[in-house]
């Protein structure tokens, strides 16, 4: 029996219809056709659902979440990829299902790991950001076998190394009963990407509405969208016009090298990344110095090109900020060549100085002043002002607050700067708290409000600057028009990549339902041919190799690959990143971080270094990536001093994938072929006197652990071990001849000094 309620206002009449299931409180959920439906197969499936804003992707999770905790028993995880995203789908679930609050628990990289062990125990729904998650399963502290569902929220995140792919991953590999969710508003227009998200997460459906199937258009608000044209200023043209100056002679500059031909300039931000990470490659093959020029010369572009879009879409607030940011890194020590070159070129120079003398600014400002002054007058409650940069949302969150009835507040993420601090998780749930009551009227957000923000009744939506990504547009556009009418203002200036962004996400954004009906489609029929996955291929197996990660190592993506074949064992080490055996350490500097060594004259790597060798027999430096951006004699001459004078070996992969091979097998050769055990010869806590003792035995002619054990269970003391002759020696297990003499040899040889 479905309960109902009447509503009536004063021109219609409403008949609302409620859900009813025993864990979901009565008259707490509106029913819905369509999120019935599309739970019906999240529950038999795992399902990829695609859904726009505001239409109830996470009621749809708590249908699956419910009905997967009332008829098994387990616990469920939701995953999503911010603090406050967190929070609210915490309160979301506490507050409409029959389960203890206190079992539902949410977490962050705030709360302690072994606070969050303690948490798990307790938890029937861990609401979660995904580090957490992964480093949890890494580290041994969580366990996936018992979780009956996770949903990945904002599920177009799972690409490339992202957390979603590994949780994923060992969710199906670890659990007894998996059901994997996906919610997203959209999962981007490339069919390349949308396959990859759906291989990544393993679905076998995608179910997918949009405002105009008949299911759902009872429930969308009307959204009028209106975008607004301003010109460029004649003196920002003159601005720009020096900086293109400058960018036409690297072009140049490319094409002489033989890099690039006279078609170059028309390519896209993209592109040139592109171009960039191919060259990147190419000079791990070759030691042609053209390359490496190349490589600087196209760091020089991309900046330059970021400075002519801040003139074109931001205004020279933004434009002052980020040259002030360029003059400061050139002037550290560990300023890049590209900055160091753009502040020697007189070119650049002079485009430079005219950028900050000038002080006219861009028209969109007045633009968006003049709208939300006319808007907050008009009564609008709540106006989003959504912005691509945080100079820019500085910028703006103090002009508006100059108008009359605006109390605006910045939201950005959390990252830091060099001259700005971020956003920490609790400040962010505090703001949007404030802002959902009433307490600001105006929230200027980056990039970090676009995922999720649980704003239902947003009056007004402007983007200061069109974006070229349909995601984004898709979940700005998203804000508004949740429970009632909505309007959306995007501020492009005419002539600029304004236009071209605007268009670009229209394009993107009707081809992306074209590209996950294509996708559908490749779905069916390869379940139709198969539609059974051998269990066994999901099966954890035993890991025999056993390697000491330091915690500092999780960001890593080295961690995520040796979890899949070695028992990680996470702690805070004194001496090491990794301890593969009682005598094998490895420090681990990616070829960035050993160049800023360098530069900086940095002598804790060296310190790093000895206190290693003090504390193993066998250390090793991973060197991961290619070294440059110094002279090469440079850094052959740091590389020397750490191999003859310190005498630690030096082993260079090319990415984290690699690196864990090298670790593995080293690890492998050390345990297995060895039968070396791992010991921390160094850590934050105190040795007993056993570990004292096993570890002054295994020092001698570095005979191990295993060996040390067995000499002092049959002698009994180290000083019999000493006076032990060798055929004494030769009666203990594992002592052969050779390694009998051996420990003779090194116990009564008179020490020579030099």
């Amino acid at each position: 029996m479905v309960p109902k309620s009447k509503t009536t206002t004063l021109d219609f009449f409403v008949e609302k219809e409620y859900v009813s299931h025993p864990l979901i409180k009565e008259k707490s959920i509106e029913r819905r056709s369509y999120q019935i439906s599309i739970s019906a197969t999240a529950l038999m499936k795992n399902t990829l659902v695609v859904l726009p804003t505001g239409l109830g992707k996470t009621v749809i999770a708590l249908y699956v979440i419910a009905s997967r905790l009332h008829n098994l028993d387990g616990k469920a995880i939701f995953l999503a990829p911010t603090k406050p995203l967190v929070e609210q789908h915490a309160n979301f679930l506490r507050k409409n299902l029959r389960i203890n609050p206190e079992r539902i628990i949410t977490l962050s990289g705030e709360v302690s790991p072994d606070r969050r062990e303690e948490l798990y125990g307790n938890a029937r729904i861990i609401v979660s950001t995904p580090q957490v998650i992964e480093n949890d399963i890494v580290s041994g502290k969580l366990s996936v076998e018992d979780v009956v569902h996770i949903t990945f929220d904002e599920a177009h995140r799972a690409v490339g190394s992202y957390s979603y792919v590994f949780i994923a991953k060992e969710y199906l590999r670890q659990a007894r009963n998996p059901l994997i969710l996906g919610i997203t508003a959209s999962p981007g227009s490339d069919i390349n990407r949308i396959m990859e998200v759906v291989e990544n997460l393993s679905i076998d459906e995608i179910e997918v509405r949009t405002e105009f199937d008949r299911d759902v258009k009872p429930y969308i608000h009307e959204r009028k969208i209106e975008w607004i044209r301003v010109g460029i200023p004649e003196e920002l043209k003159e601005v720009r016009e020096n900086f293109y100056k400058a960018l036409e002679l690297r072009f140049n500059k490319l094409e002489k090298l033989g890099i690039t031909n006279s078609k170059a300039k028309d390519l896209s931000k993209k592109e040139l990344l592109a171009l960039q990470e191919a060259l990147h490659a190419e000079s791990m093959e070759s030691k042609n110095p053209d390359i490496f020029e190349a490589i600087s010369v196209l760091a020089e572009i991309l900046k330059i090109q970021h400075g002519i879009e801040l003139i074109e879409t931001q205004g020279l607030s933004a434009l002052k900020n980020y040259l002030r940011r360029i003059a400061r890194e050139t002037a550290s020590r560990g300023g890049s060549k590209a900055t160091r070159n753009l502040l020697n070129d007189p070119v650049f120079r002079t485009a430079m100085l005219r950028a900050l003398k000038c002080d006219v600014e861009h028209p969109k400002l007045e633009k968006l002043k003049e709208i939300v002054s006319k808007e907050v007058r008009g009564g609008a409650e709540r106006i989003i002002v959504f912005c691509s940069y945080r100079d820019t949302a500085d910028y703006l969150f103090k002009e508006l607050n100059g108008i009359e009835g605006v109390r605006a507040v910045k939201f950005i993420g959390q990252s830091n700067r060099v001259d700005e601090r971020g956003m920490r998780q609790k400040e962010q749930v505090e703001i949007l708290s404030k802002f959902r009551e009433g307490e600001v009227n105006v929230l200027v957000a980056t990039s970090v409000g676009e995922e999720g923000l649980d704003v239902p009744s947003t009056d007004l939506v402007i983007f200061y600057e069109a974006v070229p990504s349909e995601i984004r547009a898709i979940q700005r556009k998203g804000r508004t028009g949740r429970s009632r009418k909505g309007k959306i203002v995007v501020l492009v200036t005419k002539g600029t990549r304004d236009e071209a962004y605007y268009w670009s996400s229209i394009r993107k954004e009707k081809m992306m339902y074209d590209q996950i009906r294509r996708v559908k489609e490749r779905l069916r029929a390869r379940f139709d041919k198969d539609s059974v996955i051998e269990h066994e291929l999901f099966q954890a197996k035993p890991k025999n190799i056993v390697i000491y990660v330091d915690s500092r190592e999780m960001r890593s993506g080295v961690v995520k690959s040796l979890f899949q074949y070695a028992e990680v064992k996470v702690q805070s080490l004194e001496t090491a990143d990794y301890v593969l055996s009682d005598r094998v350490a490895v420090e681990r500097k990616t070829a960035e971080d050993f160049v800023e060594s360098i530069v900086r004259g940095d002598k804790n790597l060296f310190s790093q270094l000895l206190n290693l060798k003090k504390s193993y027999l066998k250390p090793i430096l991973v060197v991961e990536g290619e070294l440059y951006g110094l002279h090469p004699n440079v850094i052959r001459g740091a590389l020397a001093t750490i191999a003859v004078d310190l005498g630690i070996p030096i082993i260079q992969t090319k990415n984290p994938d690699d690196t864990a091979e090298m670790l593995l097998a080293i690890a492998r050769r050390e345990q297995e072929l060895r039968s070396r055990e791992v010991v921390l010869h160094s850590g934050k806590t105190k040795k007993g006197l056993k570990e004292q003792q096993e570890y002054i035995v295994s020092s001698i002619s570095n005979i191990g652990t295993v060996i040390a054990r067995n000499l002092l269970k049959h002698f009994g003391t180290i000083e019999r071990i000493v006076t032990a002759s060798e055929e004494e020696l030769v009666k203990v297990p594992k002592v052969g001849k050779k390694t009998a003499r051996k420990i003779r040899e090194i116990l009564t040889t008179p020490y020579e000094p030099e």
